[in-house]
């Protein structure tokens, strides 16, 4: 198979915890095979439609929803499931597709089960330290799975190879320099969508620690649906910070960052992994399967990161959040400690190690790294 006829699709992408491992690997893909075709399918959202189209990739609407909660939810369940996957056939049985990629979560499933069902090779990426339920569940009829952690492995029921690869990131992570940063910088990261509780307890706490933070830079992610919201509390308590909805350059942006406060989804954590940038974690409380918590707990094993799960606070989560910042800020050598113990999380070429091994099973081997 040469590359002109090498069809790639990638399936899923809600959220850029699992769209951009994916755009980091298409392009890893395209650098090195310029005429390799590549289609993202996903469930039709603007955010993901917009970036695969700035990407200059395909892409196919693929109706789903996520799992029912109520006997109407299940009805639309099974009526949007049914038709994404039909719809998913349709486009296989019309195009030579080498390959799909599952990227994770629940827009992932009708292409992969099509895949599955006219024997194409799936390969699945599992970002986070415990498998979602997409993953766990395709992983037994996948060809491959790529992990972040190695600790994922005993939770997948599946006899395909299982690779430890780290979280693709997207390249320019890995060329742009670290910055010794004047003034010094503060990230709070919320993920694509943004995060309600750092919104509404982040700005607080760093109001109640001014004193230390005179002088820095802060910078929020709030999301597009609290911008202006937290933007207005950061008004109320006069605390100078720039708020934005989404960070387009993250990877300039962490390279000049001292600290974050941050989610801990995997694509965050292998941003700030590759940025060598110290964390305090909030996992996300309500992730499925409580993955948020156990990625965090993997860094802060290392000294990598500081944890506050909010389920655990007696009190204000805003005064907590401020005692484990000051703390961080009042000893001495201890984030520049932290940095080193989260660079090694780092895996700097896994985006391309997996366009390799996905190359492999279409049997069109990548020659050489595209720098």
């Amino acid at each position: 198979m040469n590359d002109s006829t090498m069809h790639i699709v990638f399936s899923g992408g809600g959220t850029g915890g699992h769209l951009f491992p994916g755009l980091a690997i298409a392009d890893e893909l395209r650098r090195a095979s310029p005429e390799v075709q590549i289609t993202f399918a996903g469930g039709g959202g603007a955010f993901e439609r917009d970036h695969v189209s700035r990407s200059g990739y395909d892409y196919v609407r693929l109706a789903s929803r996520p799992l029912p909660r109520g006997p109407w939810q299940a009805v639309r369940f099974f009526k949007d499931h049914l038709a994404g996957c039909r719809t998913a056939k349709r486009y296989l049985r019309q195009q030579h597709v080498s390959a799909v990629v599952g990227l994770g979560g629940y827009t992932s499933v009708p292409m992969a089960r099509a895949a599955i069902a006219r024997g194409i090779p799936l390969i699945l990426i599992e970002q986070n330290a415990y498998p979602g339920r997409a993953n766990a569940w395709l992983a037994r009829s996948a060809s491959l799975v790529c992990t972040a952690f190695a600790s994922t492995r005993p939770h997948l029921r599946t006899r395909c190879p299982v690779r430890v690869t780290g979280t693709p990131t997207r390249q320019a992570s890995l060329i742009v320099p670290r910055v010794v940063s004047r003034p010094r910088q503060l990230l709070v990261l919320g993920g694509s969508q943004g995060a309600r509780a750092l919104n509404q307890y982040v700005p607080k706490a760093l109001y109640r620690l001014r004193g230390r933070l005179s002088g820095w830079r802060i910078i929020h992610q709030s999301g597009p649906r609290e911008f202006e919201a937290t933007r207005e509390l950061y008004r109320k308590l006069a605390c100078p910070a720039q708020v934005v909805p989404f960070i387009d350059d993250l990877p300039e942006l962490l390279a000049r960052t001292d600290v974050a406060v941050s989610r801990a989804g995997g694509g965050t954590i292998a941003e700030l992994a590759t940025a060598g940038v110290p964390a305090l974690l909030l996992p996300y409380p309500h992730a499925a399967d409580d993955h948020q918590r156990k990625n965090a707990d993997a860094l802060a094993a290392t000294d990598a990161a500081v944890v506050v799960d909010a389920r655990e606070v007696r009190g204000r989560l805003d005064y907590r959040v401020a005692d484990e910042l000051a703390a961080l800020l009042d000893v001495p050598g201890r984030m520049a400690t932290m940095a080193t113990a989260m660079r090694r999380h780092a895996r700097p070429d896994a985006a391309w190690n997996v366009a390799n091994m996905v190359s492999d099973l279409c049997r069109a081997p990548l020659l050489a790294h595209a720098n």
